[in-house]
């Protein structure tokens, strides 16, 4: 996100001035700011004082971060599924393929016994 150039009390002093009667093209002559920029700043933090705002921005920051972990989990989770899923079609393969259906059945193959057993897992 972008960083202002201006700060949380700069900007309540012009919101302040600008509820005590000062107009606002004035103010945004003198701060070297659009009218765009201090109709945004009134709509976002009008009727809040310093502390409010920086805890508002606080807020924000950490419902960003956690927006991102949980993005980041949801991805790890969609890689997971995936791979199960390919693991499960090569389970039943294993497992269709020479015509034995039970698990004592393919007992006796190599490697077979585990892909039941992960089968048993996955289905849980």
């Amino acid at each position: 996100m972008k960083k202002s150039r201006f700060t949380d009390s700069q900007i309540m002093a012009v919101l302040k001035r600008s509820e005590g009667g000062e107009s606002a093209p004035e103010l945004c002559r003198e701060m070297g700011i659009s009218t765009a920029t201090f109709y945004k700043w009134r709509a976002r933090f009008g009727g809040m004082d310093v502390s409010m705002m920086s805890r508002m921005k606080e807020l924000e920051e950490e419902n960003r971060r956690l927006k991102k972990m949980y993005m980041d989990e949801k991805l790890k989770a969609e890689i997971v599924s995936e791979a199960l899923a390919k693991n499960g079609e090569a389970i039943s393969t294993a497992r269709d393929g020479p015509g034995r259906g039970s698990r004592e059945e393919c007992a006796d193959q190599p490697g077979v016994r585990g892909l039941w057993d992960q089968r048993e897992l996955l289905s849980v």
